[in-house]
């Protein structure tokens, strides 16, 4: 599979192509009013954080959605985790957004993916505005949510009202809005939803727009995803903690088991050390270290890790992170043993490995390299699968077509090292619709991260290529 330039579709211009891109310029300053107050909402899905938010947030997308005044019916839905959706039992997952009209006329339906919720803040000393008070800078609109993946749900209804104020009469494409509200929590309710709403949701074309773009002038087209593994991993030593000056030296600690333990799962060169672990084969775009240390912000005299080409490694291998440590903080460290660490460990799987197996040899190898007999236990584990996207059928084609006419350049197909679990349970239960995964992330967005952003040029540029690809699927016949 190549990553790379493709052409855009030979097939003619879009209907109404020139109205379409006055009526997305017009719609652009509400269209980034009704995000800045989506991105005032914290609407944080994982434990400990206010659920209310996350309703807040639901409420706030269906809103937008009636106002839209294309579907039939619009609601807001919450389904129990891990149990019959029918049966009401089991703990609820966090709402999200169904909206919904039907095809007219033998036009296909389309199904637009968002999500509302978004990621914790983190240190909120390390972002230069507040994270959730959208601010201008620049191009740029800053804070939590601004392009991750609110600016999914703005562009969906954005677009839609756009082929709505130019179309005669109304559309006659089927048009399905989902908005999930716990993507960034592991998507657990979605089975059940998609279980009990199976009939609602049926598209012929999914287009889920919560990825990113080459570059500021290059639009993308998404055709690989990482898979995720994610748990919190419990070290235990001692059942109390004790002083380390009469104790140190003769029991382990928790931190020195944790600290060696985690050594094992890389090489010298950082690459995922764990037998098992599989990488897929793919071409990708040239992209050299240069870019890659102004991308991420490597400092001067770190080297990058890994081997192969650089976007393989992000696209393509497998790799293992830890991104959070509970134990006391240096300001609160007596000079005592450490009884107890827990870490949080966050891995990505390569495309052609299934995630449960890759769970499996991370696990056998913690089992088989913990030091000094220390006890282990895994919490709170949430498994992705990979995919790779088709690019073969009309549908992929209007999308680079649309694309094309939007950005006025060649898009690029590539992949992601980032994951969107769900799309494998899309796929599974709707096997005949054609993906498109795109977005409005770019290399300077910070998705996750302190102070994200969102390029308001790329904002209006995705809405006018989601506008036009509505317009095509509105004048198709299936």
């Amino acid at each position: 599979m190549a990553s790379h330039h493709a052409p855009a579709s030979e097939s003619t211009a879009t209907p109404h192509a020139n109205e379409l891109a006055e009526a997305v310029r017009a719609g652009l300053p509400a269209a980034i009013a009704e995000l800045s107050t989506l991105v005032r909402i914290p609407s944080v899905s994982w434990d400990g954080f206010d659920p209310a938010q996350v309703r807040a947030s639901a409420e706030k997308a269906a809103q937008y959605a009636r106002e839209a005044g294309v579907f039939d019916e619009v609601e807001i839905i919450q389904l129990p985790i891990g149990a019959d959706a029918e049966s009401g039992a089991g703990r609820l997952g966090l709402p999200a957004v169904l909206a919904r009209r039907a095809a007219r006329n033998g036009r296909p339906t389309v199904l637009l993916y968002a999500h509302h919720d978004v990621q914790p803040e983190g240190d909120e000393r390390q972002w230069d505005s507040k994270p959730f008070e959208p601010t201008l800078r620049g191009d740029r609109l800053y804070g939590r949510g601004t392009a991750d993946d609110k600016a999914g749900v703005t562009t969906h209804i954005a677009a839609i009202r756009a082929l709505d104020s130019v179309i005669d009469g109304d559309p006659e494409l089927g048009i399905v809005l989902f908005v999930e509200g716990e993507e960034e929590f592991g998507s657990r309710s979605l089975p059940g939803i998609l279980e009990k709403y199976h009939e609602q949701l049926a598209p012929d074309v999914i287009v889920v727009a919560d990825s990113g773009n080459w570059d500021l002038e290059t639009p993308a087209l998404t055709i690989g995803l990482r898979g995720a593994v994610a748990f919190n991993l419990r070290i235990s030593t001692l059942d109390h903690a004790s002083h380390s000056g009469q104790f140190g030296g003769q029991v382990p600690d928790a931190m020195l088991v944790a600290i060696r333990l985690l050594s094992t799962l890389w090489h010298a060169d950082g690459s995922v050390a764990v037998h098992g672990l599989r990488s897929h084969e793919a071409e990708t775009p040239d992209y050299d270290e240069a870019r890659l240390r102004d991308e991420t912000g490597l400092l001067e005299g770190v080297s990058p890790i890994g081997s192969g080409d650089i976007l393989s490694r992000a696209w393509y291998q497998p790799s293992i992170t830890v991104t959070g440590i509970d134990a006391p903080t240096v300001q609160n460290a007596s000079n005592t043993l450490v009884p107890s660490v827990r870490v949080r460990i966050s891995a990505r799987v390569a495309p052609g490995q299934d995630a449960r197996q890759y769970f499996e040899r991370l696990e056998a190898h913690l089992l088989e390299h913990v030091p000094f007999g220390a006890q282990l236990s895994i919490e709170d584990l949430d498994l992705g699968q990979p995919f790779l996207v088709s690019t073969d059928g009309w549908a992929a084609e209007d999308a680079l077509a649309t694309m094309q006419e939007a950005w006025g350049v060649e898009p690029v197909q590539m992949g992601s090292g980032g994951s969107i679990p769900f799309i494998a349970d899309l796929v599974a239960r709707y096997p005949e619709a054609q993906i498109l995964i795109t977005g409005v992330e770019d290399p300077d967005t910070r998705a996750h991260s302190p102070n994200e952003s969102l390029h308001l040029p790329t904002l209006q540029r995705a809405i006018l290529s989601e506008a036009l690809l509505l317009a095509r699927l509105n004048s198709r016949e299936l």
